[in-house]
C-alpha cells in the first residue's frame, strides 16, 4: 500500500506579511520557504552601519540610487519576499522612492552573515538573488572578507582588502577599504 506523503506548505508574500510581528525575529520567504532570523549582534549591526555610511555617501554624490537597510520589504516574487540588511535601489524622478510600488529593480543586496542566517544567506537567498538578476554581496565577518556575486556568475569573486562598486554608467566607482572596515566593526580602531 503506497503512503502519500503531503508536499511542505509552499509561503507567499501575503502571508508572510500576514504574520504578527514578533519582536527579535526577521520573517522572509524565499521560493516558498519560510525563513526566520533571530535578533542581530552588535558587531552585524556596526557593519549594516558602516555599509550603509559608505554606500549612501557615494550615492547622494553621484545621484545614483537610494540606501536603505532592514527591514524594508522586496517583493521578488509571490513566493519571495526578503529584507536584504542593506539595499540599494534607483531614484524615482530624481529622488528616494517612497512608497513600495516605487522600488524599481534593486541595484544591490547586502546580507551580513550571522551564525543563525549562514545557511540561507549563502544558499538559499543567493541562488534567488541571482536568478532575479541582482548584484549581492555576502560580508563574513569572521573571515573578514566579502562575496561578490554577480547574477550570471558559477562563484563569488572573494574580496579581502578593497571592495569596488560601479553601478552602470560613467561614475567613479565607490571603493571601501575592507581592512578599516572590519577594524572598525571589531573595535580595533
Amino acid at each position: 500500500m503506497a503512503m502519500s506523503i503531503a508536499a511542505p506548505h509552499r509561503w507567499t508574500a501575503d502571508e508572510v506579511r500576514a504574520l504578527p510581528d514578533e519582536p527579535g525575529k526577521r520573517f522572509e520567504c524565499v521560493d516558498g520557504e519560510l525563513l526566520v532570523s533571530p535578533s542581530q549582534r552588535l558587531s552585524h549591526q556596526w557593519a549594516v552601519g558602516a555599509l550603509f555610511d559608505a554606500l549612501n555617501a557615494y550615492c547622494r554624490v553621484h545621484g545614483i540610487g537610494a540606501v536603505g537597510v532592514a527591514p524594508s520589504d522586496f517583493e521578488l516574487d509571490r513566493f519571495t519576499l526578503v529584507q536584504p540588511d542593506v539595499f540599494i535601489v534607483p531614484l524615482v524622478n530624481g529622488r528616494r522612492p517612497v512608497t513600495v510600488e516605487e522600488l524599481a529593480h534593486p541595484l544591490l543586496f547586502i546580507e551580513v552573515l550571522s551564525p543563525s542566517t549562514a545557511r540561507a544567506d549563502r544558499v538559499i537567498k543567493r541562488a534567488s538573488y541571482q536568478r532575479h538578476g541582482v548584484p549581492y554581496w555576502i560580508v563574513d565577518l569572521e573571515a573578514r572578507l566579502v562575496e561578490r556575486w554577480r547574477p550570471d556568475a558559477e562563484g563569488p569573486e572573494i574580496v579581502t582588502e578593497t571592495l569596488v562598486w560601479q553601478p552602470e554608467g560613467e561614475f567613479t566607482p565607490c571603493v571601501i577599504e575592507l581592512p578599516a572596515l572590519f577594524a572598525e566593526v571589531h573595535g580595533e580602531r
